[in-house]
């Protein structure tokens, strides 16, 4: 059983609040987990002290077994000093506009 540490959604609809959980890789992303291990709440400013809080002694207990932490949940842990912060990856073409945008551009320019 590879364990995953990672987000499971709470809150309402637009309002986004996410439990901090440690699950099995293969259960769904609001299904069941082994342990609550912190929460985010992204709709408090960046700067907020109650926007990340992570039970520090509990992820490095789960680290040390093996865990792998998601992609987003690496970035608070390493923020936290928890572990080494993980690099980001260099992604341009997701803000890249679509086909049909590229086109109606080049139309209106040309």
């Amino acid at each position: 059983m590879s364990l995953k540490i990672r987000l499971a959604r709470a809150g309402a609809k637009k309002r986004p609040f996410y439990h901090i959980v440690l699950a099995d890789s293969r259960s769904p992303r609001d299904g069941k987990f082994l342990e609550k291990l912190g929460f985010y709440n992204p709709m408090l400013p960046a700067d907020h002290s109650e926007r990340v809080k992570l039970d520090a002694e509990r992820v490095s207990h789960w680290l040390k077994q093996g865990a792998q932490a998601s992609e987003r949940v690496a970035r608070f842990i390493g923020r936290a000093g928890l572990a080494p912060m993980p690099a980001v990856p260099n992604r341009p073409l997701r803000s890249a506009p679509g086909k049909k945008a590229a086109e109606r551009a080049a139309k209106a320019a040309g």
